[in-house]
């Protein structure tokens, strides 16, 4: 694989942790600020929200600049961000730090993949694309709970500035490993982006993500209080739990990939989010005694990370030709999912508390369920390829 994908995943892993860590680190930032999780918890929605706008606004904007310089300006745009949070003397600094990372961080993401596959040829697109995407993956299951470590043992101002400095690195690779003229085709502007939006099932698949993911990430965002009699609000072993969150819900994603591909994407979905739902139930059972904490989180992130891969195989198998639009927008919902499950958790756990969060996380996957069936593909009329009867799935051609 080039050297230059290779530093393009460097860079999705500096943002993904910078990204990630914050569920970790809000217990610290509530204590360093003297404020609740509830509303520390807001840094959460203050990225994810940020993201979801700056993704197809910035990437619109920056649609004829050479994919080198857009990504040396988003790095260094989050990595000033991150800096900024670092020295935040009050939350409201801290806030405005994460919303100019989060501005960087929401046009770096798609970039990074499409410029990958760039840097190839089209047979290996694909696998450009998984080696920059898995950037994240290793975030989750690594870089956060490692940030979540360092925060514990040496204050979260050294995680931030770990994520600042990894995305210096970054920066620095890009700048240098990344041709200058590397460019992709235009989609066109904001308003060609955002028209399957006017479609009755793109918005049903969309809207499915963002009810799903706002549900995944309720617990996620709030890990830390929903799990504090088991973990006696020590870092090292909340660190281990996301962990542990990050290894299964990467096996989840890998094996929901696999079933993707085979089955229909909807009917993943569902099994998926019925596992989710089932996983809530357990986690509200298990969540005060460390060792069923451990169990409880495993099980919840099988679930949690096998959505993401059959939710896109569903909206690239309705039009393979604007595949990438629709995966932009898909990625800028669950942005806003991440962003309204910290609003929603803060809520909850000043109605009904940290022990029973998660089951306001079961009542939105339910209705995810909902959603998801009304973005169904219809059933094709039987002809000389289709046989009467003959289950049809959502194969990308």
């Amino acid at each position: 694989m080039p050297a230059g994908v290779l530093v393009l995943a460097l860079g999705v892993f500096a943002v993904g942790t910078g990204e990630f860590v914050l569920a970790g680190l809000i217990p610290l930032l509530a204590d360093d600020f003297g404020l609740t999780e509830g509303v520390a918890g807001q840094v959460v929605t203050a990225f994810a929200v940020t993201c979801a706008i700056s993704a197809p606004v910035g990437t619109a904007l920056t649609a004829r600049w050479p994919r080198r310089r857009v990504l040396v300006v988003a790095g260094a745009i989050y990595l000033m961000g991150a800096a900024a949070t670092a020295l935040a003397p009050g939350f409201g600094l801290l806030l405005v730090g994460q919303v100019v990372a989060a501005l960087g961080a929401g046009v770096f993401v798609p970039n990074a993949s499409v410029t990958a596959a760039s840097l190839v040829s089209p047979a290996a697109s694909g696998r450009a694309i998984a080696t920059v995407v898995s950037g994240f993956t290793i975030a989750v299951a690594f870089g956060a709970p490692a940030g979540t470590a360092i925060g514990a043992a040496s204050g979260w101002r050294s995680t931030m500035w770990l994520a600042a400095a990894v995305a210096a690195l970054g920066v620095a690779g890009i700048a240098r490993l990344v041709p200058r003229e590397t460019s992709i085709g235009n989609p066109g502007g904001l308003q060609e982006r955002l028209r399957p939006l006017a479609e009755r099932r793109v918005l049903a698949l969309l809207a499915t993500t963002l009810v799903a993911f706002t549900a995944v990430y309720i617990p996620y965002t709030y890990i830390g209080a929903i799990f504090a009699p088991a973990t006696g609000d020590d870092g090292v072993r909340l660190a281990v739990l996301m962990l542990t969150l990050g290894i299964t819900g990467a096996a989840g994603n890998l094996v929901a990939g696999r079933l993707a591909d085979r089955h229909e994407g909807s009917a993943v979905v569902t099994v998926a989010l019925v596992w989710l739902i089932s996983s809530f139930a357990v986690i509200a059972a298990a969540h005060s005694a460390y060792g069923s904490a451990l169990a409880a989180i495993g099980f919840y992130g099988v679930a949690a990370f096998a959505i993401t891969t059959p939710q896109q195989h569903r909206l690239i198998s309705h039009d393979p030709e604007r595949a990438s639009v629709l995966v932009a927008l898909n990625q800028a919902v669950l942005y806003l999912a991440i962003g309204v499950s910290g609003v929603v958790g803060a809520v909850g756990l000043d109605i009904v508390g940290p022990g029973d969060l998660v089951w306001i996380a079961a009542a939105l996957a339910a209705v995810a369920i909902a959603l998801s069936s009304l973005g169904r593909p219809k059933a094709p009329a039987p002809d000389s390829e289709t046989r009467a009867g003959e289950p049809r799935t959502e194969r990308i051609p």
